[in-house]
Parts: C-alpha cells; structure tokens; sequence
C-alpha cells in the first residue's frame, strides 16, 4: 500500500464530481447490495402491537416466520453496519486523496471534511426525529469528526490507529454492547402525546445518546480506519490486481459469517433457549463476527465486480451500482416509504404482521429505490442528497 502524500499548502479547491466513467464499479455495487442488507435489518424496527420474549422477538410468529428470521439472523444481522462503515471509512479516503492530488493541504482536507461530517450529523439527527430512530447517518458522521485525522497519517501509523481502536472495541465496547442489545426491546411508548410526537421525542433521545455512545465505545472507528486502509490498498478500485487477497478474505469471511452468528439465528429459531450470560455472549459473538464478515461481502461485491467487468454498468449490476452511487438518498428513501406505510404514526400496516411479511415489504422497499436510481440513472442526474450534502459542504458556487 502506498502512504498519502503530505501536499504544501495551497488554496482550498475542491475536485469536482466524479463522473461515472471515473467510478469504480466496486464499491457502487457493495453500497447497491449493502442498502438490502440495511432494508432488511431495519424493517423489525417498524413492526409493533405485538409482545416481545426474554430474547426481544416479536411473539406470536408462524413457523414460517421464524425461519425468516433465522436466515435474517444468520446472514445479515449486525452486517450492514459494519459493510456501512467500511464504506464510509472507504469514501473518507476517496475524498481526501482527491483534494491531496489537487494540492489542498492537510488542514484544508480535514476542514472539509468536518464541514461534510456535522452535516451527516444534521442528516441523520432529522432523519432520526422525524422518521426512523434507528438511524445509522448521524454516528457515522460523528466516527468520521474523529477518522479526518487519519487522513494524512502514514499507513503505518494508521495501521496502528486500527489495532488499538479494535482491541478497545473487542474489549470493552462489544461487551457493553451486547449487554445493553440483550435487555433492549422495543422503544417506550407515550400514551399520552400523538403517536408521531413520541415518535419525534425517542427519535432525538435515541440519536443523541447513540451518537456519544458510539464514540464512547468507539463502535465505528475501527471499521473506518479499515475502509480507509482498503482505499489506499487498491483493493477494490482495482480488484483484478488482488484477486487472492480478495478471495482469501471473501471464503473466511463467510464462513466466520456464519459460524458466529449461528448461536444467536438458533435463538430466534428457537431451537436453542440459552440462559441470559449465554445469550449476551451469543450476541457479542454475532458483533465480533460482524465486522470481519462485512469485509468478507465487501471482498465479494469486488470479486462480482471483476467477473462482470465486461457487463460494465448494464443489467444487475448497473441497476446496483446505480443505487451505490445515490446510497444516501436511496437509504433515506427506504425510511420515507417504510416508516409512514408500517408505523404506528402512519397507515399502521406493521402491526401485529410477522417478519416474514416485514422482510418482503422490505425487499419491495429496496426494489422502489432501485427503480429510482435507475430512473435517475438514465436522466443523467445524481441523488438529490448527495447534491445537496456536496452542496452544503463545499458551497453553492463549487457544487
């Protein structure tokens, strides 16, 4: 991997956009899968009128629900996240070695992306109040305040960066973690205000509390500093220059994909009712495992990248990079189609429905947000949320 070059000072510019023939197709398709992945992790948060278990599953689930639910579990719980973050972390580096190479200095880079980081925090703040309280924008923009000083860090110190934030993480933050996901259900209900003021009060509490707590417990700084790794490695950008790294990662990451999720996915199988230590460690197992199998499916988006490299952006996996390239729009559209059709505060459809039902109105979800791209797509038009976040953070007159 080749270190970041310092740059001398020289007047803030920022590059212009990237155009598609410039993109890698890499990392639009993994943001194009991983926005599913996040539909489908996200959609039990809008299911309500039902009673929980000691485990915090809906009760009251047909056969067929459960096995929805173990293969959600087993597959993709706990996965978006850290395929978001790395991402992120990913996109990070991609900004700033771009305005590197147009000759901004460090502090103008970290400038810029502080700007861009406290907007994610505004986005997501909203989207959290006004929408879905499981918002994920605002303690990912609050991971990248503390990763824009990794910017210009050699990769050796970055690398350092990265094993003393994961052993913080494994050691103390994923215990925390799972302890607190082991007593948690669902949100509490105001009986007393309109639905959709409680729905606004639980969303600021949430995301203010989740944003110190993420970076207490340094949820996602590890995670961010590995996209930031995985960028300057050229792994994904130039995947057919890394094929055995990439395949080595992908085939480990399957498989610790599903060996440290299977103990929790068998809970909510409920063929395996463990004790509450039991559980909590079946959780912490599932997060541990998480972060390295979101780099396994990251590994095989770039794989899929490379077989398909003579599609280009046409057919599938036009339609998912046309999702990866508008993924903030497209991800707050998945809460502008679900939240008002399934909560409590909206039409009300997701009461008492079961998770197999929850799923496919998730896939559908993703679906819709697919067809927007692609409409977009072809009008030649980016995501109205990526051009107005360009916009705020760099100015009306360079966006």
């Amino acid at each position: 991997m080749s270190t970041t070059p310092l740059a001398t000072a020289s007047p803030p510019a920022p590059p212009r956009s990237i155009t598609k023939a410039e993109r890698s197709l890499a990392p639009d398709i993994a943001r194009g899968g991983m926005l599913l992945f996040i539909a489908l992790a996200n959609v039990p948060v809008h299911m309500w009128g039902m009673g929980v278990d000691q485990y915090n599953h809906f009760t009251g689930q047909s056969s067929a629900d459960h096995i929805a639910l173990f293969i959600e579990q087993l597959v993709i719980a706990e996965r978006s996240r850290p395929m978001f973050a790395i991402l992120y972390g990913f996109g990070i580096a991609v900004m700033a070695s771009r305005m590197f190479a147009r000759g901004m200095d460090p502090k103008g880079v970290r400038k810029v992306l502080r700007r861009r980081s406290w907007w994610l925090v505004a986005f997501g703040f909203l989207h959290a109040v006004f929408l879905f309280y499981g918002d994920i924008l605002a303690p990912y923009g609050a991971a990248g305040l503390i990763a824009l000083f990794f910017v210009h860090l050699s990769d050796k110190s970055l690398k350092r960066w990265l094993v003393w934030s994961s052993a913080y993480l494994v050691v103390i933050g994923l215990p925390i973690l799972a302890y607190s996901y082991s007593g948690s259900g669902a949100p509490p209900v105001f009986t007393d205000v309109p639905p959709y003021v409680g729905q606004m009060v639980i969303g600021a509490v949430v995301s203010l509390s989740l944003n110190v707590i993420s970076l207490l417990l340094a949820m996602f700084i590890p995670l961010v500093a590995a996209g930031m790794m995985l960028q300057r490695s050229g792994w994904i950008d130039h995947p057919s220059e890394h094929l055995p790294q990439l395949k080595k990662v992908f085939i480990t990451g399957m498989i610790v994909n599903v060996l440290s999720s299977l103990p929790y996915a068998l809970v909510a199988l409920g063929a395996w009712e463990p004790t509450t230590p039991l559980f909590v460690g079946s959780i912490y197992l599932t997060l541990l495992g998480g972060m390295y199998a979101g780099l396994g499916y990251i590994c095989g988006f770039a794989l899929l990248a490379h077989r398909l490299r003579n599609v280009g952006r046409r057919g599938v996996p036009g339609m998912l990079a046309a999702v990866g390239e508008r993924s903030l729009t497209c991800y707050l559209l998945q809460s502008f189609i679900m939240a008002p059709l399934l909560t409590a505060w909206g039409l009300g459809l997701g009461e008492d429905i079961g998770y197999l039902t929850a799923f496919g109105c998730a896939f559908g979800t993703w679906l819709v947000t697919v067809a927007v791209a692609v409409a977009l797509d072809k009008a030649g038009k980016r995501g109205p949320f990526e051009v107005l976040l360009r916009r705020l953070t760099y100015g009306p007159k360079r966006a």
